[in-house]
């Protein structure tokens, strides 16, 4: 049997967190993931070398597992010890910035690996039982992006656009997220401008199979 590479062995008593990610070291196929995604990742030739390919996919989807945007993901490494261990970073080492977590999101989406390694690895969770597709809960979350112009191709990411929230407004994208209500597990993951309202990719969010479905009133027609 498959042992885990996850050192947590000090604690005796584990979170849901850890357990999570322990069950995710042993039934994700790694392995295959890598071999999938590595002709689009570069190689790293010149500068400074880029962070291991495996390292980026273990971020990427804890990203969606616990629902993080790349800042909140990079503040992680150091807020919480069991994710560097999960990327396999050094305690001490450097860690991703939100800026290459997004780069490496980005090569996945251009490429259309992202949907395709959610659902290998949701496909994995249900046959351990770890998703079991009762009910869904819906939601959206707005992702910020500079809105200065004052970059290298000065203009605004095209794909961005203002929302408001309460009585606020923020500029950025919106990724609009389905959760496996029993386990809190995400599912599916759809990315889209800031100004989509959350209603037009409610029924996108769901997998088809739930006997209930929870959203706020955002998701009202």
């Amino acid at each position: 049997m498959k042992q885990s590479s996850l050192d947590l062995k000090l604690s005796t008593k584990k979170t849901r967190k850890q357990e999570l990610l322990i069950q995710m070291d042993l039934v994700v196929p790694w392995a295959a993931l890598v071999e999938l995604i590595a002709p689009y990742y570069p190689e790293g030739k010149n500068g400074r070398p880029p962070f291991a390919l495996e390292t980026m996919l273990r971020i990427h989807c804890m990203q969606q597992w616990f629902t993080l945007s790349d800042l909140a993901m990079e503040e992680a490494f150091f807020d919480t010890p069991i994710y560097r261990e999960f990327a396999g970073l050094d305690v001490h080492g450097r860690v991703p910035d939100e800026s290459t977590i997004l780069r490496f999101r980005h090569r996945l989406e251009k490429h259309k690996l992202a949907e395709q390694i959610l659902a290998t690895v949701n496909e994995l969770l249900a046959a351990q039982g770890l998703l079991l597709k009762a009910g869904t809960a819906v939601d959206a979350t707005l992702i910020a992006a500079p809105s200065s112009t004052k970059n290298k191709d000065r203009k605004r990411d095209p794909e961005m656009h203002s929302s408001q929230k309460g009585n606020e407004w923020h500029f950025g994208m919106k990724a609009h997220i389905g959760v496996d209500a029993d386990s809190g597990l995400v599912h599916t993951v759809i990315g889209t401008s800031g100004n989509v309202a959350d209603v037009v990719e409610g029924n996108s969010l769901l997998h088809g199979q739930e006997t209930d479905g929870f959203g706020d009133a955002g998701y009202q027609g």
